[in-house]
């Protein structure tokens, strides 16, 4: 189930009309108060969020899904009419997935959307089920969680598998490209300010240990060894 909430109805219609005739099933919102009704009921796999709604806006609806144990790993993507690199960092760096400006062609939507559900459904556990670990930093992907030293970190879904793709490869340089294409689906140079934006979140959570990733300044970044 995808959620859209979107003020507009015309625009609102038809997204789900769309997402709805391409296999996916689709609610509409006009509002921030709808939305978290409809989120005490069930939780859908995404959701569409436009940035200049009435009320409470988009941003300050995306912050309250982060902060919420419940909805702090459920994937967003950021639908607006504003398109400057400063309210895409701000929507970033609030905890959003991906971000779609308007005007967008439905089938680029239904194929972003698409990029962030196959990333939704859970990465398999390493060998043996281990935990990933780097200094004190453990991930524990049967779990789901995240933990450093003994306080369990709380990560959008994104970051989460930026930390794994990062643990996984271990000692070796990941260029921008390369997390684009593996985390959201797509490699685009424009985009690799994406990647910067969750990186440095990522190490605000991770506290001291954040210093483990570490940037290779005009490649990309690689898990260290040492904080």
């Amino acid at each position: 189930m995808i959620y859209c909430v979107e003020d507009d109805a015309g625009i609102r219609e038809l997204v789900v009309y769309t997402l709805q005739n391409t296999g996916l099933e689709a609610r509409g919102f006009a509002d921030g108060k709808a939305l978290f009704a409809a989120l005490r009921e069930a939780r859908p796999q995404l959701i569409l969020l436009d940035i200049m709604l009435p009320g409470e806006d988009g941003v300050a609806i995306l912050r309250r899904l982060r902060a919420a144990r419940e909805t702090a790993d459920l994937p967003v993507i950021l639908l607006t009419a504003k398109n400057t690199e400063y309210d895409k960092v701000i929507g970033l760096d609030s905890g959003a997935d991906d971000y779609i400006a308007k005007p967008f062609g439905m089938m680029e939507l239904v194929a972003r959307i698409r990029a962030v559900l196959r990333r939704t459904q859970g990465e398999p556990a390493g060998e043996d089920g281990r935990p990933l670990v780097a200094g004190k930093i453990c991930v524990d992907e049967r779990a789901h969680s995240v933990y450093v030293g003994e306080d369990e970190v709380q990560l959008t879904l994104k970051e989460y598998q930026l930390l794994c793709l990062l643990l996984k490869n271990r000692g070796a340089v990941l260029t921008r490209d390369v997390l684009l294409e593996n985390i959201w689906g797509y490699g685009n140079e424009s985009e690799t300010r994406t990647v910067d934006v969750h990186i440095r979140t990522l190490r605000q959570k991770l506290g001291p240990a954040g210093g483990l990733i570490e940037t290779v300044r005009g490649v990309g970044y690689r898990m260290g060894d040492k904080e």
